[in-house]
Order: C-alpha cells, then structure tokens, then sequence
C-alpha cells in the first residue's frame, strides 16, 4: 500500500523530469528503447473540469515563495490522482481525508480498506478507457473523411500537410523531428516546438502510429498523424494522457540522423 502510493506520488515528477516525448510503445507491449524524450517532460495538465454550477473560482492572496513549494505538491497529487476520475464530490471526500489525517483522526481504518485502492482504480481506469474510445469514434470517421487523408489498414490516419525533398527513413533508422501533441478536444500534451528542441528517436523504438507514420514522410516534410488509441498508448494512458485517448500529432521531419546499414 505504502509503495503504490509512494508511486502515485512520484510517478508524474519523475515523468516530468524526463523530457516530454510521449511516443514511446504502450507498456502492455515488449519493450524497446524509445527516446529519451518522446515521453511528456513538462506535460501539459488535462483541461480542467468545469466547476459545479454556482461554485465560482476562490480568490486568493498572490502565493510566497515558501508557499509555492507546497502548492505544486498539490499539482504533482492531482496529476496522480486524474487517473481515478473523481467527481466534485468525491474530491470534497478526499480534501476531509486530509484534514482528517493531519488530525490523526481518520474515519476509516487504512490497513482495511488501503488494499482496495487498487482494484478502485482499475475500475476507474476502465471506465476512463471507454469513455476516450466512444468519443474518439465520430472523430475518427470524420478525420479520415477529409480530403487528402489517407486511412491505413492499422487505422492509422495521415495526411500530407507539407511535402519533403529528401529521402524516406526506414524502421530501422534513427530520426530527428519536431512534433506537437493533443489530444481530440485541442489540449496539447506535449510540443518540442514549445521547448524550442527538436528530439531524435530510433524509428522503431516508439509508439505503432509513428513507426507507421513518419517512414511515409521525407525529409522536409510535415504531416498529420491521427492515432487510434491502440496505436498509441492503449488503455494504459501515459501522464496527461488518458487511457484510451486518441492522439494527433503534427511531425516535421528534420533530418535522417543514423540510416540503417544496407
């Protein structure tokens, strides 16, 4: 119990630490090296939830340096905790959790009901999963509808934006590209332009839909890449990115960095 929620904690500062690439392969699948940075490094917070009708935004004093610290523990706790899809509610449930502990007066006894978090959270996570694909449904027949588009027998849905002049990487080839992210509704996860640094990655070594994608591109060239979430991270989701999520990216491909030998 102590260790999943030491993990539950730590897992999106680590992620953020790491760079922000999210193109690795789903952690359901063998793995492969990815690229140190297709993983989300800064990755941009889900959209907010709307407040419930009636409750308006808290004004509050300007934070303290001291303060601040503390604040993003609580940026860190709630990227943790997007993965259990709480409600208004249930988060007024879990702020009295708090209170509660820091008074060491908890309602329930942790050693009976920690244990079940687990389960909870599958649960949730599940449910996370199938609302993403039955909304990625119209958006995906719609974005395989637009002129120019081209729908794989993956499902895999690309379209020129830019053409290129140079040659065409294989699977095998390490590549340099920019890209950015979003998800469905125009959230944007992830954009090396928005860190201003391109990344390289072995081909073969991130998610299904690149590998597939970008070895349709040439050099110069920029395309759309609409991925299916069993094209991308699967029902797993990654920090930022839910369980399920169809993903779309915008690829530049900048250069061939390492061909593989002939």
């Amino acid at each position: 119990m102590l260790r999943l929620l030491f993990c539950l904690l730590l897992t999106p500062a680590a992620a953020q630490a790491q760079g922000a690439i999210t193109v690795q392969k789903p952690a359901q699948k063998p793995p492969t090296s990815a690229p140190a940075a297709p993983k989300p490094a800064a990755p941009a917070a889900a959209a907010p939830k709307p407040l419930p009708a009636g409750r308006a935004p808290a004004r509050t004093a300007p934070l303290t340096d001291d303060q601040k610290p503390v604040y993003a523990l609580g940026l860190l706790m709630q990227r943790s905790l997007d993965q259990f899809d709480l409600s208004a509610a249930e988060l007024d449930i879990l702020k009295r959790a708090l209170t509660d502990a820091a008074a060491r007066k908890p309602a329930i006894d942790i050693d009976e009901w920690g244990p079940k978090i687990e389960a909870f959270a599958a649960a949730r996570a599940e449910r996370v999963a199938a609302r993403e694909k039955a909304a990625s449904v119209a958006y995906l027949a719609k974005a395989a509808a637009e002129p120019g588009v081209v729908r794989t027998d993956s499902g895999l849905i690309y379209r020129h934006l830019s053409p290129g002049t140079g040659p065409s990487p294989t699977a095998n080839d390490t590549v340099k590209v920019h890209y950015r992210g979003t998800l469905i509704n125009g959230t944007e996860f992830d954009s090396s332009y928005r860190r201003n640094e391109p990344t390289q990655f072995p081909l073969g070594g991130v998610i299904p839909c690149w590998t597939e994608g970008v070895q349709k591109m040439k050099v110069g060239g920029k395309a759309r890449l609409v991925c299916p979430s069993d094209l991308a991270y699967g029902d797993a989701g990654r920090p930022s990115i839910p369980g399920g999520a169809t993903l779309v990216f915008e690829v530049e491909l900048l250069e061939i960095v390492a061909a593989a030998p002939q």
